[in-house]
């Protein structure tokens, strides 16, 4: 099979979150089933060139037709760590990748409205028919209402379309000056409720409804979350067209890279360690202690690593610091914000603790010290308010440390409880807990520690029942090529 993915982001060459490892780990998990896949991604002026080999020009003038006239583009080719990737270069006065970041423009929607039509574009003209485009989010809203109202007609009558929202959050609202500018036209066509018209507001048209409609198959990042968005106010009002669209909507849970995530093999870890050779993990608990400047001794080791960002819980992580230390464990934190408010309260909270021999703080990203927290911790907390996926708890459960998380999206499809689940013991791998309380975390975190401390053996095995967990791209792998076929029969 021949798939072309069209999405804004791909690990490690252009990455703001968890889109990007998506598109490259299901890009490169299809590859190893011996399918055709292609990526196509905006040439951003910040892409991280140095993870592109061969990258040259392969389509010198590619004229997109926009607004009226038609904007020339260069596409270039080269190779993402073996993923074929293809970049569209625009030569425009309006700069539309040449902003030094990715998002966080005014005209966003028309940046990306502007990608869609000039990946389209650019798979006619280079005669490319690939059996499935899987686009991405808001951002790529567009490619299947162009595919199927411009571009079937004009010759790409054969794709078909799967499209995957990973965050509902953000759906692209623009106004109809959008519909001039790609040729769609007919705002009074396009902003009927049952088409692109947004809900809130009857002068815009929403990019992400568009692609729930016009898409053949459509997806969320984890079964739960597919759920949620239908039934709670997780679907940011797009729950009534997910209803009725429901045939040909569904989660799949995303998957983990697991060359990258593998205690055995880690380069970044201070100790290597697989399930036959767990009591090695001990040394990246005591190589953290020293770089954090924490006090040795048999005492829990409990973490957070991730954005700080309202969706995470923030008042919970916070309270589970306070908890861990007021029950002789130690907590260590890896996160930044994207807002100054809320990097400012966690740098307050930094400073207040910096001289506590159990607890340490550090407000940035650091890959290398991210892998090291992993394997060094006993337990990593995650209240998510919501969590479509997450991908913090899968890579704990891969290095033998212990989730605890809040029954909520994809946390609710990887965790399952220890003491409460309905699961066999031994497919269990970790504490859960219902409400977004300091009470609901209390329990978990209480029972968790309990463990560790009362009945070591046992809170070996459950650490050792997480690694045997698999959460790599296999499964989703295997999804995502039924849904193809699915589509393609059709």
């Amino acid at each position: 099979m021949y798939v072309v993915m069209v999405a804004a982001e791909c690990a490690p060459v252009a990455k703001v979150g968890g889109l990007a490892d998506v598109v490259y780990g299901l890009s490169r998990e299809l590859e190893l089933r011996g399918h055709a896949v292609e990526i196509v991604l905006p040439k951003y002026d910040c892409l991280r060139e140095e993870h592109v080999w061969e990258l040259a020009p392969t389509f010198e003038d590619l004229w997109v037709p926009w607004d009226g006239g038609a904007i020339r583009c260069t596409v270039w080719f080269g190779f993402v760590h073996g993923r074929k990737c293809y970049f569209i270069e625009p030569h425009s006065r309006q700069a539309y990748f040449d902003r030094g970041t990715y998002y966080g423009f005014w005209d966003d929607p028309e940046r990306f409205a502007f990608f869609s039509k000039a990946a389209l574009e650019f798979l006619l003209k280079a005669g490319k028919h690939p059996d499935v485009i899987h686009t991405h989010d808001w951002q790529t809203g567009l490619v299947p209402v162009m595919l199927y109202e411009i571009y079937s007609a004009a010759g790409l009558s054969h794709p078909r379309v799967c499209h995957t929202i990973h965050n509902f959050r953000h759906q692209g609202i623009a106004g109809h000056d959008l519909l001039r500018q790609t040729g769609l036209g007919r705002p009074e066509y396009y902003t009927a409720p049952d088409r692109m018209g947004d809900g809130d507001d009857h002068h815009a048209i929403n990019l992400m409804r568009g692609a729930i409609v016009y898409s053949n198959f459509v997806t969320t990042v984890s079964p739960h979350h597919a759920w949620e968005v239908r039934h709670t106010d997780q679907g940011f009002g797009l729950g009534p067209v997910l209803h009725r669209h429901q045939a040909k909507f569904g989660g799949v849970l995303n998957g983990l890279d697991y060359e990258m995530w593998n205690p055995a093999t880690d380069p970044l870890i201070a100790g290597r360690y697989d399930a036959a050779s767990f009591e090695l993990k001990a040394a990246n608990t005591e190589a953290l202690r020293r770089r954090m400047l924490l006090r040795a001794g048999p005492r829990p080791l409990v973490a957070y690593v991730g954005r700080l960002d309202a969706q995470k819980g923030l008042h919970l992580i916070k309270h589970a610091l306070h908890y861990a230390l007021h029950h002789e464990a130690q907590f260590v934190l890896l996160g930044s914000g994207s807002e100054h408010g809320i990097n400012e309260d966690f740098w307050h909270l930094k400073r207040r603790f910096n001289d506590d021999p159990d607890c340490h703080l550090e407000i940035g990203y650091d890959e290398e010290l991210a892998h090291l927290i992993y394997a060094a911790a006993d337990l990593l907390v995650m209240p998510s308010l919501y969590e479509p996926c997450g991908l913090s708890q899968m890579i704990a459960l891969r290095y033998g440390t212990v989730p605890v998380v809040r029954s909520v999206g994809g946390l609710r499809d990887t965790v399952f409880d220890w003491d409460h689940s309905e699961r066999p013991r031994v497919e269990r791998n970790g504490f859960v807990f219902e409400h977004a309380d300091a009470a609901g975390l209390d329990s978990a975190l209480s029972r968790a520690l309990g463990l560790w401390r009362n009945e070591p053996a046992l809170f070996r095995e459950l650490a050792l029942q997480g690694m045997a967990c698999d959460y790599s791209w296999n499964h989703p792998g295997q999804h995502y090529l039924a849904i193809y076929e699915f589509i393609r029969d059709k």
